[in-house]
Order: C-alpha cells, then sequence, then structure tokens
C-alpha cells in the first residue's frame, strides 16, 4: 500500500545508527517518529527502516506516517500502555557483570554490529545486556557521550534505542534466535544528561507463536527515568 499525502517534514537515519548491518537500529527509528507525537508515544515498524534515505514524515489526524517513496516504514501515535516498573533495580556495578555475560560475545550475526547492543562497536553505545544471577532480567551500563548528545542532553531517539535492545527477550529466554522490533511503546520521564551513568534493564513478558513480548527500563541513582514495551517478531531460521 502507498500513501500520499502533505509532508510534514522529513528525517534521514545516519550510517551509524544500524541495527542490522543495512537497516536502521529499530528504537533508534522508533523514537524518531516519536518525536512527532506528544507525549508517550507508541511507534510500529512495518518494514526496516533504511539508513541514509530521505524518508517523508506525513501526519494523518492524531496519527504520524513515515514514508519512503510512498511506502510505509513507520506508524506513530499517542500510547495508552500500562508501563511496568523494573522487578529488579541492579546498581551500575551489577549491571557491568551482567554485561560481561552477554550471550554474544565472540558471536557473529546479523545483531552484533548493532550500534547499540553490538558488543564490538567502538562508536555504540555497548547496551550488551546480560543476565542478572537468579532473574530473567538483563542489564547493562548505559553511558551515553557527548556524540549522542544536542547541548549537553542526550538526544530523546538515543534513549529509545537503549530501551529497544535492554529489552531484546531472547537475551533474557537464554536462547539465541534473532528477533526484529516490531512495535516499541515508551514515556521519558525526564532529559538525561551525556556522562551521565544509567542502568538499562529488561525483561521478557511472554511469546504467541513468532512475536515475542518484553518490558524494559532506564534507571538512575534516584529512579527510574524512562519506561518501554515492545513487541518482537523472531526471525525464521535456516
Amino acid at each position: 500500500m502507498r500513501f500520499t499525502g502533505g509532508v510534514a517534514a522529513q528525517i534521514v537515519i545516519g550510517a551509524r545508527y544500524n541495527g542490522p548491518p543495512t537497516t536502521a537500529n529499530g528504537g533508534y527509528a522508533a523514537g524518531l517518529a516519536a518525536a512527532f507525537v506528544d507525549g508517550p508515544a507508541r511507534v510500529s515498524l512495518r518494514r526496516p527502516p533504511p539508513l541514509e534515505t530521505p524518508l517523508d514524515v506525513v501526519r494523518d489526524g492524531g496519527a504520524v506516517r513515515v514514508l519512503h517513496d510512498g511506502a510505509l516504514v513507520m506508524e506513530a501515535g499517542p500510547s495508552d500502555a500500562g508501563f511496568l516498573d523494573p522487578p529488579v533495580r541492579p546498581d551500575l556495578a551489577e549491571a557491568a557483570r551482567a554485561r560481561d555475560r552477554h550471550p554474544w560475545i565472540g558471536a557473529g550475526n546479523l545483531l552484533t554490529g548493532c550500534f547499540v547492543c553490538g558488543h564490538g562497536r567502538a562508536d555504540g553505545l555497548r547496551v550488551t545486556p546480560g543476565r542478572l544471577p537468579d532473574a530473567d532480567v538483563c542489564a547493562s551500563p548505559f553511558e551515553p557521550d557527548e556524540s549522542v548528545a544536542e547541548n549537553g542532553i542526550v538526544r530523546p531517539e538515543i534513549l529509545w534505542a537503549a530501551l529497544d535492545c535492554a529489552g531484546y527477550p531472547p537475551f533474557a529466554q537464554g536462547t539465541d534466535v534473532i528477533a526484529l522490533l516490531g512495535t516499541l511503546e515508551a514515556e521519558i520521564g525526564r532529559g538525561v544528561r551525556a556522562g551521565e551513568r544509567l542502568v538499562a534493564v529488561g525483561w521478557a513478558l511472554g511469546s504467541s507463536g513468532r512475536k515475542s513480548f518484553s518490558a524494559s527500563a532506564l534507571l538512575s541513582a534516584d529512579g527510574v527515568v524512562a519506561r518501554a514495551r515492545a513487541i518482537w517478531i523472531t526471525v525464521p531460521g535456516p
């Protein structure tokens, strides 16, 4: 299906912000679309968002559609999700030890070069979650720097990106399957300063067929900074 209408804006996702090698990190892309929605937002990805490609943003009532040559890439609107608080709140040291247990360290697959969770990315966020002991919860430090900030404040799409990979359900479930983001809903409680040291946590909420469900949060020493819920689609094996 192709859409037409008045273009409100254009966005371009830089090559740095990939998930799979040739397309965008889903959470980062979702955060760009969510910027056109007031308050907590729900973003559904309809096809992999391309990199270094102008994408048209079209408003349709309360909805926002992101198009590539008239084809729907993402759609966004307000969220009324029941966001969850994390079942555990690890500190930075616990999160760092969990990151060392990231299940794909030394492995190579579709997502190991991801800007957010890719363990080998020197220019990435290194939100590479590993499981906490005695809990089906994953955690990682999240320490964004000036390169992902404007005027000292981390760009909101970076927070969406961290919430995305922190909630990747196969990590918490202890499996090696590959899943791609289908829908992400998030609320951002406050801005984050560049250099601020946070903890990202995520946990699975069950599955149905090829769909998996998860929740995630970003934590500071003072409490919850942001929360999200996600739907993931399992990629069929070879």
